[in-house]
């Protein structure tokens, strides 16, 4: 099954930049956390960090998608990983001259988000022009696998890092991997534009937006997956980026490396389940999706419950098997329900809906921490998941037709 894809050069580099910029990401985004939490010791402060990746893509996550549709996609993708490995540049060099300070990790942060949001829609947009669609669950199974691999070198390699290095190397090691990165991109096809629209302008992406949500609002199964993808992430966003690391502080005394231990156990599991999901899932449609979220919020409903260490890897395993299954058939509905012509909108409309919840959760978090205990904030994100994935379940019942 995953030979067919394999044989595939254009996979091949596809997979390979993506894998190795993957595990930079992780390690960098670690790195800003660790950072921020060392400078000022303020959790609240921790949060803001998180925020400043996620405020890009409500800013400009829409037009990162429309550009992604207008130009050639191929040389896109090279130039933003260059840029990338500017700003990492710049990091490393005011942590070397012992410059570095709180207002530069927001700053970093920022930049380094802004440039995703202009490559991600363009990468996820290039998988169905170079796979034939009836290998494409297997490619996107092939490339999650690949992004959850990733999720488990990184944490093991900053296990490693923090142990006999300096924090440094994080952003050393990231910066490597958008070089190699850009390598790999370019010996892709160049791609033509998909566009018919005319000249790029800001109107003509501004036009082009607005006749993406046009189509979109005629599809009533896309918006309900739009709609409930919102709110799952919204409850699981502080709990995953910030909540369970700061619940560690609270509770051991090495909280930075039982987080670590904590996304390899994640890491292991998510693999798995991603490798054999095109065995055991031959169709992936809205139930399988809402399967995935239930899983994944019993998940972070028993890390708050029990809010012991044993219990916590407990959690991770469960969010490890419903994230990917949901995750995979999110995405999977897309690359089949929407034209080609509009694909680089689609995913980066669902990655701006993405990145609202996140701001949004991280923000309200952020403001319910000196009032609300950390157990507190994740058992209401465990229970919110499984109330909103209930919720959909009563609307489908009354419906006269099912969904995708």
């Amino acid at each position: 099954m995953y030979k067919e894809v394999i044989r595939n050069k254009k996979a091949v580099y596809y997979f390979s930049g993506g894998a190795i910029s993957q595990i930079g990401d992780i390690l960098s985004g670690l790195a800003f956390l660790f950072l921020a939490y060392r400078l000022t010791g303020s959790s609240i402060h921790t949060t803001m960090v998180a925020i400043a990746e996620t405020t890009p893509y409500l800013l400009f996550g829409l037009f990162g998608g429309a550009l992604a549709d207008h130009v050639n996609r191929r040389n896109l993708m090279v130039i933003i990983d260059l840029l990338r490995l500017i700003i990492l540049t710049i990091i490393i060099i005011l942590y070397i001259q012992d410059w570095l300070t709180y207002p530069h990790l927001l700053v970093g942060s920022f930049l380094l988000q802004c440039c995703g949001c202009f490559f991600n829609p363009a990468h996820r947009a290039v998988l169905p022009e170079i796979i034939p669609e009836e290998k494409l669950s297997t490619a996107n199974s092939a490339w999650d696998t690949i992004q959850r691999t990733a999720s488990l070198i990184g944490p093991i390699i900053a296990v490693w890092l923090l142990a006999s290095a300096d924090i440094i190397y994080f952003f050393v090691i990231d910066a490597a991997s958008y070089t190699i990165s850009a390598l790999c991109l370019s010996r892709l096809p160049i791609m033509p534009t998909s566009s018919k629209e005319g000249r790029l302008s800001i109107i003509s992406l501004y036009r082009s937006v607005f006749d993406f949500f046009k189509w979109i609002s005629k599809k009533p199964a896309l918006m309900h997956l739009f709609i409930t993808t919102f709110f799952v992430v919204f409850f699981n966003t502080w709990v995953w980026q910030v909540g369970i690391l700061l619940a560690f502080e609270e509770i051991t005394h090495n909280g930075e490396s039982w987080y670590n231990a904590l996304q390899i156990v994640f890491g292991i599991g998510a693999t798995i389940i991603s490798i054999i999901i095109p065995l055991l899932i031959k169709r992936m449609d809205m139930k399988k999706y809402i399967l995935g979220c239930v899983i994944w919020g019993s998940g972070i409903s028993i890390i708050g419950s029990a809010y012991m260490v044993p219990f916590f890897f407990v959690g991770a395993i469960l969010i490890g098997i419903g994230l990917p299954i949901s995750s995979l058939t999110r995405v999977y509905l897309i690359q089949t329900h929407v034209p080609k012509v509009m694909l680089g909108r689609a995913f980066s409309s669902n990655a701006v809906l993405l990145y609202a919840a996140n701001t949004l959760s991280l923000a309200l978090y952020a403001g319910l921490l000196p009032f609300l205990s950390i157990r507190s904030l994740i058992l209401v994100s465990g229970a919110g998941i499984l109330i909103i994935v209930c919720f959909y379940m009563l609307v489908m019942v009354f419906r006269k037709k099912p969904g995708v």
